[in-house]
């Protein structure tokens, strides 16, 4: 017997995907319509919706590490790994634009930027880097305000993986402290091997985030140069900036004090 979906017609693959609803979302702006405008608008409605599930594991790592599961914890976060991987080749589907095709519509965009993509911000947010300034260029999209104040003032990954190892007695009360876990788990893999393994995984995590900023970069000054965003932003000069960003500073750190121990670096 077959499955109905809104009423008596069967359930199909475009129903239940709704691709009809999906495919009138491209809405582009120039007139006539650039040909590269529908490929900017499809690549970034395609990083919403994969932001959407990062989120979605991203919350689901924080439910296991408050209940220390941290297999399941370990395993959302593979999830996210994969999908950041896609990401940071995303960023180059956009450089086969022409230059000068982008122009043809980027002035239509003013003054909406990338800078506005609330799930980005939730997915920094959730993640550990928590940042008062941007939470408040939100203030006036009430939707987006709401749902990153909420991520602003709960608990992040960063916070639930340090509540962890402090239930699991290690000392994480200050920076050099954290420092000092970090380098023993490093020092003892076999002994904390769920440990371990969690703590590459969030650093990897890390680092793609890094990877995608920095290609992001190399990417919009690819296509424009030092011109100006859309938001009005310096552009390039502020996309630099934000490459020094960590969710987990204490992580990377931690590999400069690493060192062979007496007692072997697999004891």
């Amino acid at each position: 017997m077959s499955q109905n979906y809104g009423g008596d017609a069967p359930l199909s693959y475009n129903k239940y995907l709704k691709v009809h609803e999906l495919i009138k979302l491209q809405e582009t702006l120039s007139e006539p319509t650039s040909h590269d405008e529908l490929l900017f608008i499809v690549i970034h409605q395609t990083y919403e919706l994969w932001f959407k599930q990062i989120l979605h594991e991203v919350d689901a790592v924080l439910g296991w590490l408050d209940e220390g599961r941290i297999f399941r914890a370990n395993h959302s976060l593979r999830g996210v790994i994969a999908i950041e991987k896609i990401l940071v080749k995303q960023i180059h589907i956009l450089e086969s634009m022409a230059p000068i095709g982008f122009l043809e519509f980027r002035d239509k965009l003013n003054p909406a930027s990338g800078f506005q993509s609330m799930q980005f911000r939730e997915l920094e947010f959730s993640s550990g880097a928590k940042d008062e300034k941007i939470l408040e260029t939100f203030k006036h999209d009430e939707l987006a305000y709401e749902r990153l104040s909420k991520r602003f003032n709960s608990p992040s990954v960063a916070d639930a993986f340090w509540g962890l190892l402090s239930r699991n007695e290690f000392a994480v009360a200050t920076h050099e402290e954290r420092i000092a876990s970090i380098v023993e788990i490093l020092t003892h893999p076999e002994k904390y091997a769920e440990l371990y393994l969690l703590q590459d995984l969030l650093i990897e995590h890390d680092e793609l985030i890094s990877s995608w900023r920095y290609d992001h970069v190399l990417m919009v000054e690819r296509m424009l140069g030092m011109k100006r965003g859309t938001g009005g932003s310096d552009g390039v000069g502020y996309l630099r900036t934000t490459l020094s960003k960590k969710f987990y500073p204490e992580l990377w750190e931690a590999r400069t004090h690493l060192s062979v121990s007496t007692n072997g670096a697999t004891a």
